[in-house]
């Protein structure tokens, strides 16, 4: 024994295994085969579920499409290469890679590569869902085929455990991080993948099956004991968003015509049809929002986000009635989409694109005759307390006016038209009841909304659309420090049994102007053709409110704004103080449990790893003895010697405890000729003793061992 040591030569029963490691195949696993081939099996589907992730990003079933010949393929290729060279395998799996873009893109893309190498910003910059387009999904197709390649080759080539998930685990990390806007939730997902690494882990480990039987119960009552501590979790209720940090973006011109320089014109044509609306009450179909001006032309600063429906919440969260439109195009011409303010979700839009600050809508391309698509819409409803206490908005961007003369015009018939009222909400019911009352609609008035225009129309006409209307109040809004917009958009239309059909002559403008806690609350400057009243039902119906709150004040007697909240919608809502204990105390405990958890499992790998790859080849056989001594239950008992360990021993472990002890012994006494081959020796025998240590000993003891980290 002693010699063998000195010179490195190999004992008998080492020779013996490396002849029989000789004789068995490249890539062939010990054990049965059926665990190798149901390690595979788990291995892609560990795959395919952790691809499942981007669910939150893709809802649609497309998103199967990407995953599951993603999943299976290196698999199967795995199973049959693995008496091959890595090489090998690897190259049929680049090529089955591009072959299985063929069912996304339904040909062969040379721009695959360029596709997956954008698609990550592509993502940052979609408001979730994401639109299924082969170009997003290659993203998904191709994280999912990597890592089902590294871990199908990972299982077929080496002995490790739960390595060949670690792959899936990064698939499944991303899709956290991508799926942070999106509705549903992953925890379902990261369960299912606590399960099926439990059943890999017990698949590896050369057991009998009972223990399959045994351990997935196991690992399902703690995955469902996460699932439930889950959302309990702090970094459940905000996690981090990666879109907050992405460069949107910039704002562009939509349309080479802006849909304001449109009005006058559909105003001389007034019987063309546009689109029809199917709708159970009549609203205003808002079309563009232009938030910018130049002293020549209102545009719109609108940054559009690709979007799968969703559109992004407003300011507004308290009453409100949702809309339900079908909206058909009959000739209206542009990308714009129309729909009541505000959208919560689009459907039947390829390529759509949304402004998060507006909501307003844009297609990918020009709609053709006949398109069709369904708008679900949120029309805000404050109380009169709620107008009462509104304050407007500090943004200087939404109150700059360009440097002109007709600046001082505009701030001085403002200031004439709400002398002596201090309240924001009443400046701007009086700056609409100026212009309804000083001016009158004529549809022969002439276009354009220039500053120049505009002091004509206000100094000399005195006559126009709502173009010069709404313009003139947004400019005049500004000086008072009011952030205001003008809006184009179209009235109601006829209804014919339940459907709205508008035409040309239904278009008009409005202005706009936000308020905290409101949002953005429509005014309409533009008198009716009767020149009294509107003549039609959304804004007469606005103006009627306008002067009922004016009677508000004037009652009142007081233009200073009673203090209000927005009113929530949710009943049985409880007045809280704090925070509720039981929640942070839920919260820590569950945490605690999880910490825990996550220690139990990774102390005693850890420890045995360091002893495994200690510096020297002296220290890992003391390491080997160590681990062996803890194994055995021995843990801390310093005062036995080998001899002791050895005696009482079974045979199964004395088989290779007692080379074991002769190894650990030649150590302590000539440390200086150890050789490697005499630490590798000593690891392989302590594996084989806590292999048969986990046979003999009952599955509480063990598992009383690993709840204290021994």
């Amino acid at each position: 024994m002693s010699q063998a040591l000195r010179t490195g030569a190999p004992s008998r029963s080492a020779r013996h295994n490396r002849r029989a490691a000789k004789t068995r195949a490249p890539g062939e696993q010990a054990g049965p085969g059926w665990r190798w081939g149901a390690g595979l099996a788990v291995v892609a589907v560990v795959c395919g579920v952790a691809g499942w992730g981007f669910h939150r990003v893709f809802p649609g079933t497309e998103l199967l499409l990407a995953i599951v010949p993603a999943a299976i393929a290196p698999a199967v290729v795995a199973a049959f290469t693995r008496t091959r060279p890595l090489w090998l395998a690897l190259a049929l799996d680049l090529v089955l890679w591009l072959a299985g873009t063929i069912p996304l893109y339904g040909t062969l893309s040379p721009a695959v590569a360029a596709d997956v190498a954008n698609s990550w910003h592509a993502l940052l910059t979609t408001l979730l869902p994401a639109q299924p387009d082969p170009e997003l999904l290659v993203l998904v197709h191709t994280l999912v085929w990597a890592a089902a390649t590294v871990g199908a080759e990972t299982l077929t080539r080496t002995r490790t455990r739960i390595a060949a998930a670690v792959p899936a685990l990064a698939v499944y990390g991303m899709a956290l991080l991508l799926g942070v806007d999106g509705e549903g939730s992953n925890l379902p997902v990261a369960a299912a993948l606590f399960v099926l690494i439990a059943v890999l882990a017990l698949l590896r480990d050369d057991r009998s099956p009972l223990w399959l039987l045994a351990g997935i119960p196991a690992a399902a009552v703690l995955a469902a004991l996460a699932l439930v501590a889950g959302p309990l979790l702090p970094i459940a209720a905000e996690p981090y968003n990666p879109r907050a940090d992405a460069d949107l973006p910039p704002p562009k011109r939509v349309d080479s015509v802006s849909p304001l320089d449109r009005v006058s014109a559909w105003l001389q044509i007034p019987d063309r049809d546009l689109f029809t609306v199917k709708a159970g009450k009549p609203l205003n179909w808002r079309l563009a929002v232009l938030d910018r001006y130049d002293g020549v032309r209102w545009t719109s600063g609108a940054r559009f986000q690709p979007t799968g429906g969703r559109v992004p919440e407003g300011e507004w969260t308290g009453k409100a009635d949702v809309v339900r439109q079908w909206v058909t195009f009959n000739g209206l011409p542009g990308t714009w989409l129309p729909a009541a303010e505000r959208p919560q979700e689009v459907t039947g839009v390829r390529g759509l694109a949304v402004d998060p600050a507006s909501g307003s809508l844009l297609a990918g391309s020009k709609p053709v005759k006949g398109f069709r698509y369904e708008v679900v819409s949120r029309v805000p409803r404050p109380s009169k307390q709620d107008l009462l206490a509104a304050v407007p908005v500090p943004d200087k961007d939404l109150t700059a006016f360009p440097d002109s003369p007709q600046e001082q015009l505009f701030g001085r018939l403002a200031r004439q038209a709400t002398k002596g009222v201090n309240s924001p909400i009443r400046q701007a019911y009086r700056l609409q009841n100026y212009l309804r009352t000083n001016a009158r609609y004529d549809v022969t008035a002439p276009p354009g909304h220039s500053l120049k225009g505009l002091e004509f129309f206000l100094e000399t006409t005195r006559r126009g659309t709502s173009e010069q209307f709404a313009a003139t109040f947004a400019l005049m809004a500004r000086t008072l420090g009011l952030p205001s917009r003008v809006v184009v958009g179209f009235r109601p239309g006829q209804t014919s049994g339940g459907i709205y059909h508008v035409k040309s002559g239904h278009v008009m403008a409005w202005a706009e102007i936000k308020f905290e806690g409101l949002g953005w609350r429509p005014f309409y400057p533009t008198p009716g053709r009767s020149g009294a009243k509107d003549d039609h039902e959304v804004a007469s119906s606005a103006i009627e409110e306008s002067e009922q709150l004016e009677g508000e004040f004037s009652q009142g007697g007081s233009d200073r704004p009673k203090t209000s909240r927005p009113q929530a919608t949710g009943e049985g809502e409880q007045a809280t103080g704090g925070v509720n204990p039981w929640l942070v105390a839920s919260s820590v405990a569950g945490g605690l449990l999880v910490a825990y958890a996550v220690a139990m499992a990774a102390v005693p790998w850890w420890r045995r790893r360091n002893r495994r790859t200690a510096p020297g080849a002296g220290q890992r056989v003391l390491g080997a003895w160590r681990q062996t001594c803890d194994d055995l239950g021995l843990r801390g008992e310093h005062a036995l010697t080998a001899g002791d360990v050895v005696s009482g021993q079974p045979g199964e472990i004395s088989t290779h405890l007692t080379p074991l002890a002769e190894i650990s012994n030649f150590v302590r006494y000539a440390p200086e000729s150890v050789t490697e081959s005499a630490a590798t020796d000593a690891w392989r025998h302590s594996d084989a003793i806590r292999r048969a240590v986990r046979a003999r000993t009952p599955f509480t003891t063990r598992l009383r061992h690993r709840l204290l980290l021994r």
